[in-house]
């Protein structure tokens, strides 16, 4: 299962997660492991389709914020506020528990949990993480929606120039050099 992390921000990263499908449980868990909100090899017993309810609820929270933000507010306001309104409320919610260096069998130190992180808390950290990228002026200013046809992500474009156009050069953008490329032999072939 491949997760794509080419936002910049774990917010916009589940912002652009397929959650709405069979395996949405394995979906969000490997999410949840590959982006460091739970350390590699814990547990996730408790992770059901609740969990996937509400992270889908705060994914559309996130991606209704940023629509409006990149449409310069004007989208639908109603929508907006009551994700707003949500997303804050999952904001406040109590933290994971704090991350443990432990020992290896290597003898090298990883990372480890303390306790089996619950939905709430998981929820509250990528939360906070959309309220500080809405909230903070230069991280706003840097915010783009992928310029290739048929992608919706958005991504933070921390490029020098501030010229990026796709949420992934490898990928999106890929797809559209070799469309230009199909389009210009094609053109040359019939003219």
């Amino acid at each position: 299962m491949t997760v794509r992390f080419d936002s910049g921000r774990i917010c916009l990263d589940l912002a652009a997660q397929p959650l709405d499908r069979t395996a949405a449980t394995a979906a969000l868990g490997h999410f949840l492991h590959t982006t460091g909100l739970v350390p590699a090899g814990a547990a996730l017993r408790a992770l059901d389709a609740q969990w996937v309810a509400r992270f889908s609820e705060l994914r559309d929270c996130v991606t209704a914020l940023v629509d409006a933000q990149l449409d310069g507010g004007c989208a639908e306001a109603g929508r907006a506020d009551l994700a707003l309104e949500r997303l804050n409320t999952l904001a406040a919610a109590s933290p994971p528990p704090a991350p443990r260096a432990v020992r290896a069998e290597s003898g090298l130190l990883v990372r480890a949990s303390g306790d089996e992180p619950d939905c709430r808390a998981l929820l509250a950290a990528v939360a906070r993480d959309a309220v500080d990228l809405l909230t903070d002026p230069v991280a706003r200013a840097l915010l783009r929606r992928c310029e290739s046809d048929g992608c919706h992500r958005c991504y933070l474009d921390t490029s020098r120039g501030r010229r990026r156009r796709w949420c992934s050069s490898e990928t999106c953008g890929n797809r559209e050099r070799v469309a230009r490329h199909r389009a210009a032999r094609r053109a040359k072939v019939t003219a």
